[in-house]
């Protein structure tokens, strides 16, 4: 993506099933959770950058031993700071009792980090202090082991004030107003007064208040917590929570918008965001590795049963497609097949743009996450060259010999590495002032390889402000003097916010809500902005059910052509002399590229949760009052 964003963070659980003996017998360490979670979390690196957090749990600890354990870090390079910290800790304990290096059962009481139960986490934050306050996981503390809680996770609540006042309501007092300190407090309520109903019905069949402790952990329903903690939630979300004594969840949202996936063995029973790194850091095949339903509950009770619960009521699917475009490793095999899928569809708009002359077209891509698509771009500019030399072959057939076919086959596509990013300038942008000199080099050219007489194709995966577009790339790509640049995109055009974990929440920052509001004072509809304004207000004291996105009302005037004309022209300026033209993905084709990610929100305005349409009409008077503020 050409434009840097920040989106959802990535989670990790492993629970080992087996005595930490076991690890050491066969694995040679009784670190292997460890080693296992670190591999895990590097493996998500793509989707945390601001911070990164790890929490463990020892199974069956004396009163008096420490059973939890957590670290976290805002570095420059949290994952390696967490995990030098670590083996730091650890080396420091083994260097000083060498005779303990085969005691498993000395390292398990004595070793911090050094649990059956790990949890990872590796985040981007959207919005708020980059602290490691705000870094998860969150940690609820209790001298009853149950009532202990950890909770990390992928997510946004677009409903946060609501869910503060009914903690409130129920008589708590948070210390901020923040949906993971509002989430992990509710769940922790309810869990309070599950353990509270539990002992006193232990109380009454003769248990005293030491025997209660284990059999309460036998007896705990988590889905019945999740449940009634998750009753009012509005959002995407992958939450995960561990109990102090043992258990652990992961719930997903009942629209499966956040993405959750899960691998189970007689050894270990693994969650994580994205298959690949289950895949790799556990060496399983591709079936084995199961996606969590919506509205679900991955929980694993203390004694290392694994059951799926359902919590929520499904919504309609509308799992992210923006996961697939962009956000996660294209190394998973159906993500793979269906980005080349994306470039393949832009193909026949492609042709119309180069009047199919793929002799004089030179096609591209912008690094790095638009690679895949544009290996499926090239294919069907390989299907539509084979086309060409088949009708020359026929058109001459009378006339040919071996030197004439030889030239018609020897015709090949002409593809090349055009833009080359310079990832250390990026880390290096940082203040306003600089930044527009900044990007305009934060990538550079090949020169050389373009012809006066030749088009430029470029493929981008998305384009959301087209800022680094219209300071850099265009302006680097027109150095070459292309007769025509056409950049494409593997994503629909990006018109309304996000408000499920990725950090676009504001409209003005979006090039396609920039050029419909250009073409509405164009066009002389000015009153449509208005219109849409006073509609957007009336609702402010709706329910969100009843909300309606009237934002659709801004880009209704405009065919998605017009829209991307428009685009065209506000992303090139008098220093570029080539023509520009912008080709966007259709949502139809995304969804055939796409079809079990149908969440289409940024393209259509069609939120999955009904706090979606409140968000976007909050965005939209932010944007008409000048109002800075998320709308979130």
């Amino acid at each position: 993506m050409s434009d840097a964003i920040k989106h959802e963070c990535g989670i990790a659980l492993i629970r080992l099933k087996k005595p930490l003996t076991f690890y050491k017998e066969k694995y040679g360490t009784a670190f292997y959770g460890v080693n296992k979670m670190y591999l895990m979390m590097e493996k998500q690196h793509n989707r945390g950058q601001d911070g990164a957090g790890f929490a463990s749990i020892k199974l069956d600890m004396a009163p008096g031993e420490r059973y939890i354990s957590r670290q976290r870090s805002t570095a420059q390079q949290p994952i390696q700071d967490i995990f030098a910290q670590i083996n730091g800790r650890i080396n420091e304990v083994m260097t000083e009792n060498p005779d303990r290096k085969d005691d498993v059962e000395w390292q398990k009481r004595n070793v911090p980090y050094v649990g059956e139960v790990l949890l990872g986490h590796v985040r981007y934050g959207t919005f708020g202090k980059n602290s490691v306050e705000s870094v998860h996981p969150f940690l609820r503390q209790n001298n009853w082991m149950h009532r202990n809680l950890i909770v990390a996770g992928n997510f946004n609540m677009t409903n946060v004030s609501t869910l503060f006042n009914k903690l409130v309501s129920l008589g708590q007092h948070p210390k901020e107003q923040a949906d993971t300190i509002t989430v992990m407090e509710k769940i922790g309520h309810f869990l309070d007064d599950e353990v509270a109903k539990l002992y006193k019905k232990l109380k009454k069949e003769g248990y005293n208040k030491q025997q209660a402790s284990p059999q309460i952990a036998e007896r705990l329903k988590v889905e019945k917590i999740l449940k009634r903690a998750s009753k009012d939630w509005d959002g995407g979300y992958a939450m995960v929570g561990l109990l102090g004594h043992g258990d652990a969840f992961v719930l997903r949202d009942p629209a499966g918008i956040r993405p959750v996936y899960y691998y189970e063995d007689d050894e270990v029973a693994v969650v994580a965001s994205e298959r690949p790194v289950i895949q790799t850091a556990f060496n399983v095949d591709f079936e084995r590795v199961k996606e969590l339903d919506p509205g679900s509950a991955l929980i694993v009770k203390k004694n290392g049963h694994l059951s799926i619960e359902k919590v929520i009521k499904p919504l309609t699917r509308k799992a992210c497609s923006f996961e697939r475009i962009y956000f996660s490793r294209g190394s998973d095999a159906e993500i793979y097949r269906e980005r080349k899928l994306l470039g393949r569809l832009l193909m026949p708009e492609v042709l119309k743009s180069i009047d199919h002359d793929t002799k004089n077209t030179v096609f591209s891509f912008i690094p790095n996450t638009a690679e895949t698509s544009f290996y499926g771009l090239v294919e069907a500019a390989q299907d539509e060259l084979n086309k060409q030399k088949g009708a020359e072959i026929l058109a001459s057939k009378e006339n040919l010999d071996q030197e004439s076919i030889e030239r018609i086959l020897s015709r090949k596509l002409r593809t090349e590495k055009i833009a080359i990013k310079d990832a250390k300038l990026r880390t290096f942008i940082t203040e306003d002032s600089s930044r527009d000199d900044l990007v305009a080099h934060v990538y550079d050219v090949t020169y050389g390889v373009i012809q006066p007489e030749d088009k430029l194709v470029i493929i981008d995966d998305s384009i959301v402000r087209g800022t680094t577009l219209k300071k850099s790339i265009i302006k680097m790509m027109a150095r070459l003097n292309p007769k025509k640049i056409v950049v494409v995109s593997s994503a629909p055009q990006i018109r309304y916010p996000d408000c499920y974990g990725i950090d676009m929440a504001k409209l003005e920052d979006f090039i396609a809500f920039r050029a419909a509001i250009a073409l509405l004072k164009e066009n002389g509809k000015e009153n449509v902005i208005t219109e849409v304004y006073e509609k957007c207000k009336t609702q402010i004291n709706f329910k969100d059910k009843n909300v309606q996105n009237f934002v659709k009302e801004i880009y209704e005037p405009f065919t998605d052509k017009e829209i991307s004309l428009k685009i065209s022209e506000l992303l090139s300026d008098e220093t570029v002399k080539p023509e520009v033209e912008i080709i966007y993905q259709t949502v139809e084709n995304l969804h055939k590229a796409c079809p079990k990610n149908l969440g289409d929100w940024y393209f259509t305005g069609n939120y999955p949760t009904n706090g979606g349409n409140r968000v976007v009409n909050r965005a939209f008077i932010n944007y008409m009052e000048g109002n800075s503020a998320r709308a979130y």
